[in-house]
């Protein structure tokens, strides 16, 4: 029996396409979608096989969309936009509305997070998914209403937070160690340094190198470093007193007011980062998402 051309593909299949298309990487599209990279290979190919067509130029560590493929990326994109629009024009009003948030694991965990009790006393009803990432999220693709970005100071793009500085901290006990004193830079060589692993495409270098080069000390060796994946799990292991991390104002500034954590050096220099608040243009037609927007300038003033 012939197959009627006009028969959709099943929406799983084209959910794995859609997030394929948008990332161009199976492993991103797994990661969006909570499953396997080999899982989202397979879903794009039976769809291929649906359709008879390839929709995709596989090449070494690199995906490109054929003509076909972007066809039928547009069109996905198109009425999954319409049908995630139409949801939340006829959800229920009478519960509570949600607006979602992409930002750094280290701004949600040491700065947002840590406000949000405030937001919530001052706008009852209003409930914020947060996804901390330094994925750099497609607002209106990944239906997101509001991203904070640290990008590099001189961006252009949304309105600027707060800009950062930077000088080392560390728990109190571990600067008042005579054995391994703490009064100029050039001591921290005797210490164990905190270390951020910097994501693909930052295009910066490792932060304690900057910093080093910054007060004149050049290449900063010490005999251990450790190495974390995100600024906030760096931030405790040194509130615990495993090391030396490079605080970043504001995001350690409540550690350091708590006393949990000190910064026994006094070089602090301006970063060549900054926070900016961007907001998805459908999505500021929202009260909510407005009201979100004005609380957190209004919070990065009072920083």
């Amino acid at each position: 029996m012939q197959r009627d051309p006009a028969r959709l593909p099943p929406l799983d299949l084209l959910l794995a396409f859609d997030a394929a298309a948008r990332h161009l990487s199976f492993t991103k599209a797994a990661s969006e979608r909570f499953l396997t990279q080999s899982a989202i290979s397979r879903q794009v190919k039976a769809l291929e096989d649906e359709l008879g067509v390839a929709l995709f130029r596989r090449r070494h560590r690199a995906l490109d969309l054929t003509d076909d493929g972007r066809r039928l990326a547009a069109a996905v994109r198109t009425a999954l936009d319409a049908v995630r629009g139409a949801v939340t024009e006829i959800r229920a009003p009478s519960r509570r509305e949600v607006l979602s948030v992409t930002t750094t694991a280290g701004l949600a965990s040491l700065w947002l997070i840590p406000r949000l009790a405030i937001f919530d006393r001052e706008h009852p009803g209003i409930d914020v998914r947060i996804d901390a990432s330094f994925e750099q999220r497609n607002l209106a693709a990944d239906n997101f209403d509001i991203a904070i970005r640290y990008a590099r100071a001189s961006a252009t793009e949304g309105v600027p937070l707060f800009h950062e500085t930077v000088q080392p901290v560390c728990a109190p006990a571990l600067a008042r160690d005579r054995k391994n004193p703490l009064k100029k830079p050039e001591d921290l060589r005797n210490h164990r340094l905190l270390q951020v692993e910097v994501p693909r495409g930052m295009g910066v270098m490792l932060e304690w190198e900057l910093w080093a080069q910054a007060v004149g000390i050049g290449t900063l060796e010490t005999a251990q470093s450790v190495v974390f994946s995100s600024y906030d799990t760096a931030i405790a292991a040194a509130v615990a007193g495993q090391g030396i991390a490079l605080g970043r104002h504001p995001l350690v500034d409540a550690l350091i007011r708590e006393g949990a954590l000190v910064a026994p050096l006094h070089d602090e220099l301006s970063s060549a980062r900054a926070y900016f608040l961007i907001v998805e243009p459908n999505a500021a037609k929202r009260p909510a998402v407005r009201a979100f927007a004005d609380w957190l300038v209004q919070q990065a003033g009072s920083s």
